[in-house]
Parts: C-alpha cells; sequence; structure tokens
C-alpha cells in the first residue's frame, strides 16, 4: 500500500480537475485530502459529492479538510483539519470520525493534536517549496523530532520529492502528502511508481 497522501489544489490542475482526480484515484495513493480551502462551503460540498464517488469507484479512501459539517451531512468520517478548528470541535463531532487529521508546524502542535483526539498528523513544512515562498523550511530534524514526540502517524509535508522522500521515511515518518507532484503530471501512475522506486534508496539529509 502506497504512503503518499495526495493533497488537493485545483488551480494548479491545468486541465478537467475530475479527471485528474480519477487518474490518481488509479495511481492508489493512501488516500486523497480534498483540500479546496478558497471554496465556500457550498460550492466545496458539491464538489466533494463527485470527489468521493471517483474515490468509492477506485477504492481510495477520501479525507475532506476543513468543512466538518459538510463532511458529516455527506456521512464523510474522514477530515483533515488545522490546527484552530480541532481545537473548537466538540466530543460529539470528533465521534463522527473514524480519521481525523491535524496540519502541525511544531512538536507543540503535535503533541496537542494528539492529545485533542487526531489519528493522524502534517508535520511541515520539512523542505523548500513554492508554496511557501520565503519561509525557510524546518528541516528533517524537525520532523524527526515530531515524529518522537507523538504516537501517531505522522506524513511529512513541504517540499517532497523523489529525492527526499527517502530521508521523510527514515526520519521515522509514516509517509509524506505530495500536492503540486501529483495535481501537474502528466501521468500519475507513473509519478506514484516513480516516486515509491525511488524511495528505497536511504538518503541522509
Amino acid at each position: 500500500m502506497s504512503d503518499i497522501l495526495c493533497v488537493t489544489n485545483r488551480a494548479l490542475c491545468k486541465g478537467d480537475f475530475l479527471a485528474k482526480i480519477e487518474e490518481i484515484a488509479k495511481a492508489a495513493p493512501s488516500a486523497i485530502v480534498l483540500r479546496e480551502k478558497d471554496l465556500p462551503e457550498g460550492e466545496y460540498k458539491s464538489l466533494t459529492a463527485r470527489v468521493m464517488e471517483i474515490c468509492e469507484r477506485n477504492g481510495i479512501p477520501c479525507i475532506l479538510h476543513s468543512f466538518i459539517n459538510a463532511a458529516i451531512e455527506l456521512n464523510c468520517d474522514k477530515i483533515h483539519l488545522p490546527l484552530h478548528i480541532l481545537r473548537g470541535m466538540s466530543s460529539v463531532e470528533k465521534e463522527k470520525f473514524s480519521v481525523l487529521g491535524a496540519s502541525c508546524h511544531s512538536v507543540e502542535d503535535a503533541l496537542e493534536a494528539e492529545k485533542l483526539g487526531s489519528t493522524y498528523i502534517t508535520a511541515g513544512h520539512v523542505f523548500a517549496t513554492d508554496c511557501k515562498k520565503g519561509i525557510p523550511p524546518r528541516g528533517i530534524d524537525f520532523l524527526k523530532n515530531v515524529c518522537q514526540s507523538v504516537s501517531i502517524p505522522v506524513y511529512a509535508i513541504g517540499g517532497i520529492d523523489e529525492k527526499n522522500i527517502a530521508a521523510v521515511r527514515n526520519a521515522g515518518a509514516a509517509g509524506a502528502c505530495i500536492m503540486s507532484g501529483l495535481m501537474c503530471c502528466h501521468d500519475a501512475k507513473h509519478y506514484m511508481q516513480n516516486f515509491q522506486k525511488a524511495g528505497e534508496n536511504i538518503e541522509t539529509y
């Protein structure tokens, strides 16, 4: 099973977004996180229904992002949240989800997310990335410290590619989140195969 989480960003997708989701789903990532945070909740919910259908048809988990009510209304029991939204989540709401992810940027964040009931976290940004231009990456030692501080799976995010995925795994991460690579590639299956193959050779940073 893949250890790669696809995080979506339709703004990076040059062609039809749903066609790209279908292509990525067929490439078998561990899950697809529908992150389209710029959408109003109503539009997000409409898009989600179509993405969930694609994921279900291909046997890939669909993890929603930020919109708790939309997830509950669509009977999706998997969601990823910024830490500030997780803090305000009620225990009744948490019971609706079997998968509850949180975005973390420090060991303190990670510990808090675990305490609040997260089943996994993302930690970043680990390497330099265009998504965080001008902001220094936190580095592989940061990732190691986060992985050692919690007992739940940690997925690295930010600048992950074929050249550094082995270092990410070697740091103790359960896997990595990929956004632009999968959104922009011409062949998601080939991209994923190369990604997995590249990770077989452990590198250190």
